[in-house]
């Protein structure tokens, strides 16, 4: 149980990460959470599948998979990094209730193993990249309140009007990290659903969106948290970051010229026609 203070709001509950138990087996609010984020965001996949050209039992089983090896990477992902710590605490190597998933490594996996599928079964796998970029916002923006419940992700001292203090953070007012990045993935998501009706050139344009949005927020929040990875004192998740911000400029820039060529080579040719 925590006690969860937002001293310059006026707010203050107590928060108990075991949502429920039978007998000795325990059912974790952070469980829960990332499950409701899940759905919530294959719900939204399934109602807009038609728009991108994807049928859904095929797009169900990208997902299924994705899902499956999400999780897969997003605790390997972490134990990696944080391997000096599971090396003598190989009890805990599963223990994923506590926290202890890696969002990018998840993001990686789920990916990699959703894009394998789609080119098994021929979907259009740029298509499938956009709309479940969008879903994965849905799922970040809901999934960081497990990092709340859990009382972890959080960042470094503040005296903002917002610090969030438990017994967790010593009780020193800290940057609700978890708060930040639910924010910003919850507005990404409107923004790319938006974009995706009135702008969308062509296929892979939303995910390209998706990791520019994503890394830039990620570059700042990792830089504010306390429980980073790191690797030659770095923080790896800023350095993922950097490299999707900067990968997703380069081709948008790069697809938005050869679109414009495309379109004056069209328009050229009706001319011509014309004529």
């Amino acid at each position: 149980m925590y006690n969860v203070q937002f001293p310059g709001l006026g707010i203050s509950l107590n928060i108990d990460p075991v949502a429920f138990s039978i007998g000795d087996f325990s059912v974790y609010w952070y469980g829960i959470i990332i499950g409701v984020g899940f759905i919530l965001a294959l719900y939204f996949a399934l109602k807009n599948l038609k728009n991108f050209g994807i049928k859904s039992d095929d797009f169900i089983d990208c997902v299924i998979t994705g899902f499956i090896f999400g999780i897969i990477g997003a605790r390997l992902y972490y134990v990696i990094f944080k391997w000096d710590y599971y090396s003598q605490n190989l009890n805990e190597l599963f223990a994923i209730h506590n926290g202890g998933l890696a969002i990018y490594g998840g993001i990686i996996s789920a990916l990699v193993s959703g894009c394998i599928v789609a080119k098994i079964k021929k979907v259009p796998v740029f298509a499938t990249l956009d709309i479940a970029s969008m879903g994965f916002l849905i799922g970040q923006g809901i999934g960081r309140w497990g990092n709340f419940v859990n009382q972890e992700a959080f960042g470094t001292e503040t005296s903002l009007p917002w610090r969030m203090v438990s017994e967790n953070t010593n009780g020193i007012g800290v940057h609700p990290c978890f708060l930040y990045e639910s924010i910003w993935c919850l507005l990404g998501f409107v923004l790319l659903y938006i974009f995706s009706k009135k702008y969308r050139k062509y296929d892979g344009q939303i995910f390209l969106l998706y990791l520019v949005w994503y890394g830039l927020e990620r570059m700042i929040v990792e830089g504010l948290r306390t429980d980073s990875l790191y690797i030659f004192n770095l923080r790896v998740s800023q350095i993922l970051a950097g490299v999707t911000v900067i990968a997703g400029i380069v081709l948008l820039t790069v697809f938005r010229k050869c679109t414009s060529k495309a379109v004056d080579r069209i328009t050229d040719s009706d001319v011509k026609a014309d004529e």
